[in-house]
């Protein structure tokens, strides 16, 4: 081989292995992440909404779909106000559910009940007739189905016809072990699937739920109320007991927890609010105008699955949900691996505390930018 062919030799072998390097269409970017966002969303504004938005604004996920159950408000004034924000922050193309429109055993008559042997509730969702200083809830209407008149206006978006349920499991089938299934209320839904098929959970990829309380610090603000006498009731997991405890014995591949413990620290304080607005996009300007002081309890939720480098501590144990006919009902169980009861219990990956200012970062950058890809 003379000097001439052996140069064009170790050029061609130079070139290869650059091509070779170099990424190709299917390296160029990893795909996004899906998830289905199931949600109580009381609107408009609030921690509910806030979560949603994060998630859709996030660059590196994809939202299948969202699908509202009742919860903090009923469901069908709650999907209203989701879908009115989805208008607002032209975001149509997200597909919306209806869940289920009751718990699966809880009702307003029970919690009344319960509240005449064991005492007053802070906080009961759509069934909130008055605040524990005997101020009256505006919002409050005993209709399940009845839709009052909405500050944001009205929408022109529609559900889909599809149930919440129908919609969720075909998605994991459709994807199977690529689907996070993202709560930030109460878990009827996800129980009435997996008790429609018994692969759903096993088919997802994880379960990430915001709900639940151990042994939070009572922070300094009217929220502390709810826990502070009683720091292992959450609202979200005794809305619905009965189908918490079912969710967490079904076998997801992994299951992470948001209970209320790392949220007492934080609050969507005006001046937060403020710099989100200065964004001047249409999310923006929605989380402006419909904002509220309340702890970013599922704002949290959404930024730990985000960025799990913002945990600073975490810990795996064995939880269940009490659904016993006493005081306890609806609060959160826990042990240490290998010495709970042996009832199915299921390993869960308990987020304790995060980096606050590094979150609130997040929060502000994921309101404030423009719609990804536009």
């Amino acid at each position: 081989m003379n000097a001439l062919s052996m140069l064009l030799l170790r050029s061609l072998c130079l070139a290869l292995f650059l091509c070779a390097a170099l990424p190709g269409p299917a390296d160029a970017a990893q795909p996004r992440r899906k998830v289905i966002i199931d949600q109580d969303t009381l609107g408009p504004g609030g921690s509910n909404m806030r979560s949603v938005l994060m998630l859709l604004q996030a660059p590196d996920v994809e939202v299948l779909g969202i699908v509202v159950c009742t919860g903090d408000g009923w469901r069908d004034e709650s999907l209203a106000s989701l879908l009115r924000m989805l208008e607002l922050v032209q975001r149509t193309d997200v597909p919306v559910y209806a869940g289920a429109a009751f718990p699966l055993v809880n009702s307003a008559a029970r919690t009344k009940a319960w509240e005449a042997r064991f005492g007053p509730l802070v906080w009961k969702g759509a069934w909130t007739q008055a605040y524990t200083d005997g101020r009256p809830r505006s919002e409050y209407h005993a209709d399940p189905f009845a839709i009052p008149p909405m500050a944001e206006g009205r929408p022109t978006l529609k559900v889909q016809p599809e149930s919440g349920v129908a919609f969720m499991l075909r998605s994991v089938r459709q994807y199977p072990g690529q689907v996070t299934i993202w709560a930030g209320g109460p878990m009827t839904d996800l129980a009435l699937a997996a008790r429609q098929d018994p692969q759903f959970a096993s088919l997802a990829k994880e379960l990430v739920f915001m709900g639940g309380s151990f042994n939070p610090v009572p922070a300094d603000n009217r929220f502390a109320e709810e826990y502070v006498h009683s720091p292992r009731r959450e609202f979200n997991l005794f809305f619905d007991a009965e189908a918490a405890t079912a969710v967490l014995h079904e076998t997801w591949p992994r299951i992470t927890q948001l209970p209320v413990d790392p949220t007492t620290r934080t609050l969507f304080t005006p001046a937060l609010q403020a710099e989100i607005g200065r964004g001047k996009t249409p999310v923006a300007t929605y989380v402006a105008t419909y904002g509220g002081e309340y702890p970013l309890w599922d704002e949290l939720a959404a930024a730990v699955w985000l960025d799990p480098t913002l945990v600073t501590r975490r810990k795996t144990l064995l939880v269940d949900v009490a659904t016993g006919d006493d005081a306890g009902l609806g609060g959160t169980l826990s042990w240490p691996l290998g010495r709970g009861p042996k009832l199915g219990e299921r390993e869960v990956d308990v987020v304790l505390d995060v980096d606050v200012p590094r979150f609130e970062r997040l929060m502000v950058q994921l309101l404030s930018q423009a719609r990804p890809g536009r």
